[in-house]
């Protein structure tokens, strides 16, 4: 008899553990080597978040991202997963695009929040229940490290702007002047005496009318992700402007193109007129003013069927396709299929009406991952 109640005693235990087990594994394998950083934007009782997810050496076919606050912030909005905040735990899921990450690549997502007495660094982070070593949110308050004069482009870029090379004022190297269709007033020029880092720019005098604009070109290497600082003087009008333009050859050759309109940004595609985001009160609130006489980072994503914006290190929520069509955002622009092929890069300026602006780019780096700012 006590020979049996030792064998039952064994069973159990079994059971039990592997019963634990089952409950305990996650619905995709993580390595040991994950890491969740996750990124901090925060103003007077609000704040923005990008959370960039890693599995390390392992691949995952879906995520799950846990993390825990300190205070008392609560999340509002998300984009790019699936968020559900209890208490001070927070759970974020893959949507149906996004759940693959091969080995040593990335998803990112990210959340915006509220809080009343602080909002300290999160702690905990999981993948799929694996514990990672997520790196601290950036400080409120801090600058925007700046990158020295022809460095902080990072690996694997396939343009990284040799303006410090730049010895007279016509850009020269990797840029040619161009002015498509016919040019006018408008002028780029190198400039010695304002930058971002270094002690050289591209300055474009943009005037208004179509028959004004002008570019600075590049013709890089296949990429995905840019990154550019951008200063001017003027703020974005009502009417259609256009800063930034890539030609694209799976469109017919017309142009994916980013500028303003509303006074604020927005992506326009040349081919059916689409803007990003609509066009509505509601749509353009999802968007943001381009800031005044100061050096703003702007990164963008252009991957696929997927297109991601950010200002500053922050996602513009306006700003993304990310293949679900929704009201006052990408619900014009999902009206076709649209697979860009990139060709081109260029930065100036065209108004197609009203709209004149001085403005400065330097640091500007192309490449097949984020580079950030």
């Amino acid at each position: 008899m006590a020979a049996a109640r030792h064998l039952l005693a064994v069973l159990t235990a079994a059971l039990v553990a592997v019963a634990a087990g089952w409950a305990l594994a996650p619905s995709a394998n993580a390595a040991a080597g994950c890491a969740v950083d996750y990124t901090v934007n925060q103003w007077a009782g609000g704040f923005t978040a990008n959370v960039r997810v890693s599995p390390g050496a392992s691949s995952v076919s879906g995520w799950t991202v846990t993390w825990t606050y300190p205070g008392d912030s609560r999340i509002t909005n998300a984009w790019n997963a699936q968020v559900n905040q209890s208490g001070a735990a927070v759970t974020a899921v893959n949507l149906g695009w996004n759940g693959n990450i091969p080995a040593n690549g990335a998803a990112e997502f990210g959340v915006q929040g509220t809080f009343s007495s602080g909002n300290g660094a999160p702690t905990g982070f999981t993948l799929n229940g694996v514990p990672c070593n997520g790196s601290d949110p950036v400080p409120t308050g801090s600058p925007t490290p700046t990158p020295s004069p022809g460095v902080g482009c990072g690996t694997g870029t396939v343009l990284c702007d040799d303006f410090e090379s730049q010895t007279g004022t016509a850009p020269a190297g990797a840029w040619t002047i161009t002015s498509q269709d016919c040019s006018g007033l408008g002028a780029a020029t190198v400039d010695p005496t304002t930058a971002h880092s270094g002690t050289r720019s591209i300055k474009i005098a943009g005037a208004a009318g179509y028959c004004n604009h002008v570019f600075v070109r590049a013709a890089p290497a296949a990429f995905s992700f840019g990154r550019f600082y951008v200063r001017h003087t003027t703020a974005l009008p009502a009417a259609h402007v256009t800063f930034l333009a890539m030609r694209d050859a799976n469109d017919g050759n017309t142009d994916l193109r980013m500028g303003g309109q509303n006074a604020a940004l927005q992506w326009n595609r040349q081919s059916d007129d689409a803007t990003l985001p609509e066009q509505s009160p509601a749509g353009v609130a999802l968007s943001r003013p381009l800031p005044l006489n100061a050096w703003t980072c702007v990164e963008f994503r252009v991957e696929g069927s997927q297109l991601q914006t950010w200002v500053d290190g922050a996602e513009v929520t306006g700003l993304q396709v990310d293949g679900v069509p929704t009201p006052d955002v990408d619900r014009q622009w999902l009206t076709r299929t649209w697979r860009p092929a990139l060709t081109d890069f260029r930065l100036g300026w065209e108004s197609y009406g009203d709209g004149a602006d001085t403005l400065w780019y330097d640091d500007v780096a192309l490449g097949a991952s984020r580079i950030g700012c």
